[in-house]
């Protein structure tokens, strides 16, 4: 079944609905490869909030790591708040260690710690999401936060 809730026609502004679907579709392929390259693309639309709950299944894909850790790079990549609030999201209810390993590692090796502007705009956005709505996404932001201490 294609999960599209929440998703409006136009919504995704680099898609075309068929597009959509089949990215949506490809993220429950038993193949890792087609499950990861999914989730690079639908980390690339402008509104990833319109593909989230798919986003947080390939994030915690129970199958292969290998599917979490390219679709959380893919939403780092993308350096704004929604990104990294989908990856703290998934780190905070991983029930599986290999895969909160995985999600700890990304956020640990984002490319923005490399340099100075680059982390000054990571831990604005984590002081940001101490604020979040949601209390798993605020607590994940402060243990990030705290660890750089």
């Amino acid at each position: 079944m294609i999960e599209m809730s929440g998703w409006e026609s136009g919504a995704v502004e680099d898609f075309t609905e068929q597009e959509l679907r089949h990215s949506i579709a490809e993220a429950d392929s038993p193949a890792w490869r087609v499950r990861a390259a999914a989730g690079r693309r639908l980390a690339a639309a402008p509104r990833i909030e319109s593909v989230a709950g798919v986003l947080h299944r390939l994030l915690l894909d129970a199958q292969d790591t290998g599917v979490t850790s390219e679709t959380a790079a893919a939403l780092l990549a993308r350096r704004d708040l929604a990104g990294l609030r989908a990856v703290l999201a998934a780190r905070a209810v991983a029930s599986d260690e290999g895969t909160a390993d995985q999600l700890a590692a990304e956020l640990d090796c984002d490319p923005r710690w490399a340099n100075g502007e680059g982390g000054v705009e990571l831990i604005a956005q984590l002081r940001t999401l101490t604020s979040d709505s949601d209390p798993e996404v605020r607590n994940e932001a402060l243990l990030r936060l705290s660890g750089l201490r």
